[in-house]
C-alpha cells in the first residue's frame, strides 16, 4: 500500500512538474505572441501634402525640371515640358529609436515629400520636398519615380500600411501591424519574399546598426551619420551656373532600381538636409 501511494504521489508531482513547465512556456512566450504592435507614424497633413505639391509644381520647379531633365543632351530644356503628375507622398525610412529597441517607437518616421515629375520625352523624376504645416520646400530632384511607385505598390500590396526605406541597403517595405512586407528585391534579399514580423525585423536591424547610430562611436567617424560603407560618393549636379550644390550622396555600395545618377539639389541655398537615420541619400546608382 505504501509503495503504490509513493508512486501515486510520484505521479503526481511529475504532471504537477510538467504543467509548470508547460506554464512557464506559455509564459516566456506570450510576451512574443501577444507583443502590441508598434505604433504607425504619423502622416503629414492634407494640406501639408497640398503645399508640397504646389512647390513641386510652381514655375521655378519647373524651370530646374527643365534643365535637370536636359542635362545630358537628351533633349533641349525648351522641349523638355515637365509636369508633376499626381499627389505628393509621404516618404518614411527606418527609426533609429526602432533600431535602438526603444518602446513603442514605430519602425519609420517621416522623411520628406515626394511628387513625381515627368517630361515630355517620357523621363521620370522625384521631386523632394521638407518642411511643416503648410510650409513646404523643393531640397532635392533625384532621377527615377521610387518613392511615388513604391508608396503606390506598398498600398496594393497592404492596404493602410505605411512605406518606409532600410536606406542602408536600399530596401523597400511596407508595415502594418505586426507584417513587414518586401516591395523591391533588396528587401527580398533582406526578409526573404513572404516578409517577416515587425519583432524579426527589430533583432535584424538591431543586430546590423545598433552600434553605428547616431552618437555612437561609428558615428562620430563621420561615417555618413553612423551608417556608411566608408567613402561618399558625390551626386552629380545638373549643368545650371544658379544651381545651388548637390546634397551629400548614398554611402559606396547601396543600390537602387533607378537607371541613372544624376541628381540635382534644388533647396533654397543648398543646405544639405538630414533625414531620418543619417545625412539624406540623393544618388541613384546604376542597377547591378
Amino acid at each position: 500500500m505504501t509503495v503504490h501511494g509513493i508512486h501515486r504521489s510520484g505521479r503526481t508531482y511529475a504532471r504537477a512538474a510538467a504543467a509548470g513547465a508547460l506554464t512557464a512556456g506559455v509564459l516566456a512566450l506570450a510576451p512574443l505572441a501577444h507583443a502590441a504592435p508598434p505604433p504607425a507614424a504619423p502622416a503629414p497633413p492634407a494640406a501639408g501634402l497640398a503645399a508640397a505639391h504646389d512647390a513641386a509644381a510652381s514655375s521655378t520647379t519647373l524651370d530646374t525640371l527643365s534643365r535637370f531633365f536636359a542635362r545630358d543632351g537628351a533633349l533641349a530644356k525648351a522641349d523638355a515640358k515637365p509636369r508633376i503628375e499626381g499627389a505628393a507622398v509621404p516618404v518614411y525610412a527606418l527609426s533609429p529609436d526602432f533600431v535602438a529597441g526603444k518602446r513603442n517607437a514605430p519602425v519609420a518616421t517621416l522623411d520628406f515629400l515626394a511628387s513625381k515629375a515627368v517630361s515630355a520625352d517620357g523621363q521620370k523624376a522625384s521631386v523632394w520636398t521638407a518642411g511643416g504645416g503648410t510650409d513646404w520646400k523643393v531640397v532635392n530632384i533625384a532621377t527615377g519615380d521610387d518613392e511615388t511607385r513604391y508608396a503606390a505598390e506598398g498600398a496594393k500590396k497592404l492596404s493602410g500600411g505605411t512605406v518606409f526605406r532600410e536606406p542602408q541597403v536600399n530596401a523597400w517595405y511596407v508595415q502594418r501591424a505586426d507584417r513587414i512586407l518586401p516591395l523591391n528585391t533588396e528587401a527580398v534579399r533582406a526578409v526573404g519574399a513572404r516578409g517577416t514580423t515587425v519583432d524579426a525585423y527589430r533583432d535584424r536591424v538591431h543586430k546590423a546598426y545598433g552600434d553605428k547610430l547616431p552618437g555612437s562611436a561609428y558615428a562620430k567617424k563621420g561615417l555618413a551619420g553612423g551608417y556608411g560603407g566608408g567613402a561618399e560618393a558625390e551626386a552629380q549636379a545638373a549643368p545650371a551656373a544658379d544651381a545651388p550644390a548637390p546634397l551629400a550622396a548614398e554611402p559606396a555600395g547601396s543600390a537602387s532600381d533607378s537607371s541613372d545618377t544624376t541628381t540635382l539639389a534644388a533647396s533654397a541655398g543648398g543646405a544639405a538636409l538630414a533625414l531620418g537615420l543619417g545625412t539624406v541619400a540623393v544618388r541613384r546608382l546604376r542597377r547591378r
